[in-house]
């Protein structure tokens, strides 16, 4: 099964690519986003001022508002695994019980 990465996965791989500063095509390939996707994304990011284009550099950089966003990306993707993780034992324990009561 394949791995489905939500918006805010994107996104973050987005900027750790571009924190040193990277090109669109570097973007691209280490985000691992088709070319349509990169195009939508990064329209989204800059105009959120997470990202900023240096046109003397010809590249992009992640501005000071994506290094808050990364930080605080960091932290939701640390308690959610968290979360996952809990619940799927809660569900695990409910079919159990579930089990212990059927009469078979």
């Amino acid at each position: 099964m394949g791995t489905y990465r939500r918006k805010l996965d994107i996104i973050a791989d987005i900027l750790n690519v571009a924190i040193p500063g990277a090109k669109k095509t570097q973007i691209m390939y280490r985000a691992n986003l088709s070319y349509r996707l990169l195009t939508k994304y990064l329209a989204e990011v800059r105009e959120a001022c997470l990202v900023s284009f240096q046109s003397r550099e010809r590249c992009y950089v992640v501005t000071s508002k994506g290094r808050e966003f990364l930080e605080t990306y960091k932290d939701y993707s640390r308690r959610n695994k968290y979360a996952e993780k809990h619940l799927r034992d809660i569900r695990t324990k409910r079919k159990t019980l579930e089990k212990m009561c059927s009469i078979g």
